[in-house]
């Protein structure tokens, strides 16, 4: 289970960076030459935007490297990061398999035992 929340979490990261990027890019990109109407506008409140696009993906790729060494940090990790994204970007096309990626690593990593032993963390 460590490995599969490693795999899920990395590319569940890696796409939450691609979404990040646009999302980070699109409100700069408002910034800097200003609002089209009808087409395009700025969204109601960049910083959280901005923040979500930084530090989720973050927390999913340092979750999933985690997951093997030590699941329990890595699985919180990773669950707070999908809460970040949620928080920032809401629920959508583009957002639901960066979550749902994550969040199932999260909850694989929570689930996976020590290695030697066959219990789980709690």
């Amino acid at each position: 289970m460590r490995n599969a929340a490693l795999i899920l979490g990395l590319i569940g990261g890696l796409m939450g960076l691609v979404v990040g990027l646009f999302s980070y890019g699109y409100t700069a990109a408002i910034d800097h030459f200003g609002e089209v109407d009808g087409l395009f506008q700025q969204v109601a409140n960049v910083e959280a935007i901005r923040v979500a696009a930084v530090v989720s993906p973050i927390l999913a790729l340092a979750g999933a490297g985690m997951a093997r060494a030590n699941a329990l940090v890595g699985g919180v990790l990773l669950l707070v990061s999908v809460a970040g994204m949620y928080m920032g970007f809401g629920y959508g096309f583009f957002t639901l398999f960066p979550m749902a990626f994550c969040g199932a690593a999260g909850l694989m990593a929570l689930a996976a035992g020590k290695p030697d032993e066959p219990k789980s963390h709690f």
